[in-house]
């Protein structure tokens, strides 16, 4: 069974996006087609960028590097749970991305992004050429989520919309078959 991993890109305290993530957790978990690993930034802490040796070079010195390469390394598809800052992406998520090079190369990946009125779809468009420059192959469906503390119930959980929930399963979809079909390159 394929490996999903789940990313968590904002480490602020009191963020939206672990409610939002597990409720992805749980969603993939119903879909069926994946084995799941939940990262979150916030406790895979990360330090800006402090390796001496270019990513694509895999010539990691530090031990938090090699093991986030081998966590990337073993999933087969990816959706990144982010939230839109100042009309652009989380630098927590962009360091951890710029980490690595190849471990990402030809991984499927979607996005379930939230903000305000645009839903986070800002910050989605400005990842996206890193991730395309790094051979991330990215799927057509994805969750956008307005005004996400609206739906959190009394317990902090994320409650989706119908809407929410079948574009989520769309998703899902797609990255089980992508994950099948990109499998053969992955590095």
């Amino acid at each position: 069974m394929p490996q999903l991993m789940i990313v968590v890109g904002s480490v602020r305290p009191g963020r939206i996006g672990l409610p939002i993530a597990r409720w992805v957790e749980s969603a993939a978990l119903a879909h069926g087609a994946f084995e799941i690993d939940v990262v979150d930034l916030a406790e895979l802490d990360l330090p800006f960028m402090d390796e001496p040796n270019h990513p694509r070079l895999r010539s990691y010195t530090q031990q938090h590097t090699i093991d986030w390469s081998a966590r990337v390394d073993a999933a087969d598809a990816i959706v990144f749970v982010t939230p839109e800052y100042n009309h652009s992406f989380s630098p927590a998520l962009k360091n951890a991305i710029d980490y690595l090079h190849t471990e990402w190369s030809h991984k499927p990946a979607g996005f379930v992004s939230y903000g305000g009125v645009s839903a986070g779809t800002r910050g989605v468009i400005a990842l996206q050429p890193a991730l395309v420059g790094l051979g991330v192959v990215l799927s057509q469906p994805n969750v956008e989520i307005n005004f996400p503390g609206k739906q959190l119930n009394d317990d902090g959980e994320f409650e989706p919309t119908e809407q929410q929930a079948s574009v989520a399963a769309a998703l899902l979809t797609e990255l089980a078959a992508l994950a099948g079909v990109l499998k053969p390159l992955q590095g």
